[in-house]
């Protein structure tokens, strides 16, 4: 994709696992051990988890009467890792190229986690932060979206959203966002308006956000 293409656009909501930070190999390590000690199969649960809260994944799997306990358990498995989780190829650069006010970080993870990923990666300390403890339903639910625009002052239609999961977009979609751009293989699974290999692909420029070069995996149309 040589010519860029234009998202208009007055602010943009991130997600933070497969968008900002590489978590993929942390999330598979601790999760794996968290099915493993409660004697789960890891794979069907580490297939779970991506784009949902830890909480909502762990009351499909875990007896009511276990679950804070389980669910304190990944998270402290998941905290103790994050200082090795790296960023996503550009999205450092993307969200330092922007101002206060004009991007918003909106996850499923809880907030400790989010703060310690997002610190350990190198990134600034995001004005907006909505996280899986700062809503009543996870994605695929709108709620964090929502929460995302009106915390930048915005109308969701007038964001876009940048996500890596099933769940993600479909809860921007449920938002009413204006765009929602896919990142990585993942993405590929979705109906986001255009899928990028990394955030390197991405440009925040007066008029929104654009996306061009090889980094394009799908564009609007294909």
């Amino acid at each position: 994709m040589d010519e860029p293409l234009l998202l208009p656009c007055l602010g943009v909501l991130l997600d933070c696992d497969g968008v900002l930070v590489d978590s993929d190999a942390s999330v598979h390590s601790a999760w794996g051990r968290w099915a493993t000690e409660h004697g789960l199969d890891p794979a069907t649960v580490v297939a779970m988890v991506y784009g949902r809260r830890s909480t909502d994944t762990v009351a499909a799997l875990v007896d009511p009467s276990g679950h804070a306990a389980a669910l304190a358990r990944v998270v402290q498995l998941e905290v103790e890792q994050a200082h090795t989780v790296p960023p996503v190829p550009g999205a450092v650069e993307l969200v330092t190229s922007m101002a206060t006010g004009t991007w918003a970080v909106v996850t499923s993870a809880v907030r400790v986690l989010a703060v310690a990923r997002l610190r350990a990666a190198g990134f600034p300390d995001p004005g907006v932060l909505v996280t899986g403890d700062d809503v009543d339903a996870g994605k695929p639910h709108p709620q964090g979206y929502l929460a995302g625009a009106a915390g930048l002052g915005l109308a969701p239609a007038d964001t876009v959203v940048v996500e890596d999961a099933v769940a993600g977009v479909h809860a921007a979609r449920a938002a009413g966002v204006g765009a929602v751009v896919g990142v990585g293989d993942r993405a590929l699974q979705t109906d986001a308006d255009l899928v990028v290999t990394d955030l390197r692909a991405l440009r925040w420029t007066r008029g929104g956000l654009t996306a061009a070069g090889p980094g394009v995996l799908r564009a609007p149309g294909g």
